[in-house]
């Protein structure tokens, strides 16, 4: 436990110098070839810190929403079954808990287009949000086997149409979309004193140029002379994702009281994920039925861990494995980071460009970078009395000290920021071998401020008034 507590102070108190640059973010959109064909399923970002007594976690799905994507809005899957995965300790990447959630969505019913009727008939509608159909969801802890529902049949926040919507479909008051959106109807208390989950469409929190990041690692403000100029942008502003909100008592979680301090013992992972029944029958008319066990198609834990870290061949992979094979499956990824070749190939370590001054570092950036791994696993030691199988794509957070990346990652509540720049910070890392914050994309917000109260995120932008236009 010694090498915990001087490694996380070691680590916040840099960190906390950190916090106050300027700051851009990761995430995990569209990260690997499979999971870009089945948005619905796909993770795009997870948050997990402690706030006063609670554990909050903001699970991230389905990217890139524009707001006016209508008729047929984005939603959460029917046949999706979405988890998020605490484990406790620092040896063991075994679930100590599990929330599943899922959800169920109301059919349409079908009428006859002759009969006309200047009221919605529940189905013969031009306007999803008046043809009758709701989405529902229910929570199920599971811990050792034994699953208890929490929550059920309760509606998820529908999507931000506009005003007319908002007060004809919703019964929301005139322009009241952000307070509708998380009053008591739709943010919950769970059964047995477990705390509140809130489930529904939220402005996408990441911001980044990607674009640039995509072109071979062209970003604009760490390129010298970029030719032809470019200017950096955030081309995930403007568009929407779909949240699970969870607000966790620390006591549920830790299993018992939590001690002020660093501590091994009181350091828990989180990831999220979601997966598929392994067999789809097509049937006539557009509908179908999903057979067999589950299979994982999609999972997030620390930031830009499959976007960044594993190679293109195997992202698909990764998607479908457990955190507790990480190491043994794709360990020479975290140990020999692609991204430093591909940077190099890309010329960026050369004279007169932007990691010039780490060329002479090149062969310890290269190979075996255990300062990575460290720096992921909290400084819990992968040798000596802990094994490589404490290693794995989980968001460690140390319940009982001060929640700054990586030890959780939380946002700026009321502001525009999170606590630490994640996405500069891990590239940072991995190009330099160093926590300098020498690289940077340049995009230092996000488009909207963050909330003050759970669930956190901003309300979704609005598709009649605030398209994606950017």
């Amino acid at each position: 436990m010694r090498k915990h507590l001087a490694w996380i102070g070691t680590a916040l108190a840099a960190l906390g110098v950190l916090s106050a640059s300027p700051e851009a973010r990761a995430s995990s959109h569209r990260e690997a070839p499979a999971i870009a064909s089945d948005p619905a399923a796909d993770n795009t970002d997870l948050y997990a810190w402690v706030q006063g007594s609670n554990l909050v976690i903001l699970a991230n799905y389905i990217p890139f929403q524009p707001p006016a994507g209508g008729p047929n809005y984005h939603a959460f899957s029917d046949d999706v079954l979405y988890e998020v995965h605490i484990v406790r300790g620092p040896t063991s990447l075994e679930d100590a808990i599990t929330y599943q959630i899922r959800f169920s969505t109301t059919p349409v019913t079908v009428h006859d287009p002759a009969a006309l009727d200047p009221t919605p008939a529940g189905g013969n509608e031009f306007f999803s949000q008046i043809a009758g159909a709701v989405q529902t969801y229910s929570v199920t802890k599971v811990v050792g086997g034994n699953a208890v529902t929490l929550i059920d049949n309760v509606p998820v926040a529908p999507p931000n149409i506009g005003p007319r919507s908002n007060v004809l479909a919703y019964g929301a008051p005139a322009a009241g979309y952000p307070a509708f959106s998380v009053s008591s109807t739709f943010l919950r208390l769970l059964a047995n004193n477990e705390g509140r989950v809130w489930a529904g469409p939220r402005d996408d929190s990441f911001y980044g140029d990607l674009g640039h990041l995509y072109d071979l690692g062209g970003l604009c403000p760490m390129m010298v002379a970029p030719n032809p100029p470019c200017t950096a942008r955030n081309h995930v502003g403007g568009y929407n994702v779909h949240t699970i909100a969870l607000e966790l008592p620390l006591t549920r979680v830790n299993g018992g009281a939590v001690i002020p301090g660093a501590s091994d013992a009181q350091t828990v992972g989180v990831w999220a994920s979601a997966s598929r029944r392994k067999v789809r029958v097509l049937r006539a008319g557009g509908t179908h039925d999903d057979l067999g066990p589950w299979v994982q198609v999609s999972r997030a834990g620390i930031p830009l861990m499959n976007d960044v870290v594993i190679g293109l061949q195997d992202k698909d992979r990764y998607n479908s494995a457990h955190p507790r094979d990480d190491f043994a499956n794709f360990g020479p990824y975290l140990l020999n980071p692609m991204l430093v070749r591909n940077a190099e190939y890309a010329g960026l370590y050369g004279a007169g460009q932007p990691l010039a001054a780490y060329a002479a570092q090149l062969p310890e950036l290269r190979a075996n970078r255990t300062d990575i791994i460290e720096v992921l696993n909290l400084g819990i030691p992968i040798l000596g009395n802990h094994t490589i199988t404490s290693v794995g794509d989980v968001l460690r957070v140390d319940l009982g000290t001060p929640s700054i990346f990586p030890n959780g990652r939380p946002i700026n509540l009321g502001q525009n920021t999170e606590q630490t720049d994640v996405t500069d910070l891990s590239l940072t890392l991995v190009l330099t071998g160093t926590i300098a914050l020498t690289v940077s994309d340049g995009v230092n917000t996000n488009d909207r401020l963050f909330l003050t109260t759970f669930p956190y995120l901003a309300p979704p932008w609005e598709g009649a008034n605030e398209s994606h236009y950017k």
